[in-house]
């Protein structure tokens, strides 16, 4: 699994150009994960299920092969959600999102 946290709208979902992005390889069968000493912010979290390791999200004609998942399980329709959809407020250090994986082809 491949988790990305973002606190840049421009580069998210997939925080490549974004050097404060925080980015994190976990086992597929682990189910928490914790990012620690984040600043209070709006952040956004994006998460691939990479089966084959190649660390992007697989896709055939536009639809995603491998799983994926948002903070705030925004509905999917055409493409990623935008920022606003998936941003959350992170105000203390209690702050938990339960993402969805969801799995189309």
């Amino acid at each position: 699994m491949r988790v990305c946290l973002t606190a840049d709208p421009a580069n998210f979902p997939n925080c490549v150009d974004d050097r404060d992005a925080v980015t994190r390889t976990i086992p597929a069968g682990q189910h928490h994960f914790r990012f620690a000493a984040l600043p209070p912010g709006d952040y956004a979290v994006a998460v691939i299920h990479d089966e084959n390791g190649n660390a992007r999200l697989d896709t055939f004609a536009g639809i995603p092969k491998e799983g994926f998942g948002f903070s705030r399980n925004p509905p999917i329709r055409f493409g990623p959600p935008r920022f606003a959809a998936a941003r959350f407020t992170l105000a203390g250090d209690a702050e938990q999102q339960q993402v969805t994986m969801r799995y189309i082809l």
